[in-house]
């Protein structure tokens, strides 16, 4: 019987209730367990655990020691990569907060930090500005990585196995200067983002909204997401870009180097 089935609670999914107790009980324990063990413990059927085991396995979650004709199970740290992805985001919203909020209000405008999450981009923290037009963007909205100026941002300085398979993932936009979505243009967007270091969006998303963002780089000098603000196309037109892409770069770059960025090196990318 699991902790939840004790506690009175029955789960939507058994399989996956009893996987979890499994998974659980092997981080729990000091050393490995045996299956006879793990049964005991968990209070599932022998026959279950050895086949939940050998499915963590076979995925690389655990592993094995076979002493004498003993064998003992214990989970390997494929846990920690799937874990490590959500500790960084937090991580980075909070060293990111204090450089939305002197973004938003120096250009008030709504100012993002967004990530990349397989094809789309993740807006995970933003600093909002006071007044009566609120724009749709919020923590949590995910876009068409290619369709967003953060987006574009973090996709420029991708190293080229992991770009090619977002060039088959490609989205036309519904605003009224959206371009035919294609590899070989997306690319062409992709290195005029680097000559100017920085990525721009205008109504391609949507009618009469335009975004600016600039890439954030980690310790490994890898690029870990985007700072950008969002705002009407006219009021981020010629002049008024320029300032707000100084800004968002140079806030990328403070951002970058508190994360550890170039210590070490030549510098950020």
């Amino acid at each position: 019987m699991t902790v939840h089935e004790e506690a009175g609670a029955k789960p939507a999914s058994p399989a996956v209730d009893r996987t979890l107790t499994v998974l659980e009980t092997l981080v729990a324990a000091e050393d490995g367990l045996t299956l006879t063990a793990l049964s005991r413990n968990t209070g599932i059927p022998l026959a279950t655990c050895a086949s939940i085991v050998y499915t963590l396995e076979a995925r690389g979650y655990a592993a094995r020691r076979v002493v004498g004709r003993s064998h003992f199970w214990r989970p390997t740290l494929r846990l920690y990569d799937l874990a490590a992805p959500l500790i960084r985001k937090d991580d980075l919203a909070t060293v990111v907060q204090p450089h939305l909020r002197l973004v938003a209000d120096e250009l008030n405008m709504p100012a993002h930090l967004g990530v990349l999450d397989g094809a789309s981009i993740v807006y995970v923290a933003k600093a909002a500005t006071s007044g009566f037009i609120q724009f749709d963007t919020y923590p949590g909205k995910v876009s068409p990585f290619d369709l967003t100026a953060l987006g574009r941002a973090i996709a420029a300085y991708l190293p080229d196995e992991a770009l090619a398979p977002l060039l088959t993932q490609l989205t036309k936009g519904a605003g009224p200067k959206a371009r035919k979505a294609t590899p070989r243009a997306l690319r062409a967007q992709l290195a005029k983002v680097r000559d100017r270091g920085y990525a721009l969006e205008d109504e391609e998303e949507e009618a009469d909204i335009a975004c600016v963002a600039a890439p954030i780089f980690g310790a490994e000098d890898g690029v870990v997401g985007s700072i950008g603000v969002t705002g009407f196309a006219k009021d981020l037109a010629v002049r008024r870009l320029s300032t707000a892409a100084d800004l968002v770069v140079r806030h990328g770059q403070e951002i970058s180097a508190e994360l550890g960025c170039g210590q070490g090196r030549e510098g950020c990318p």
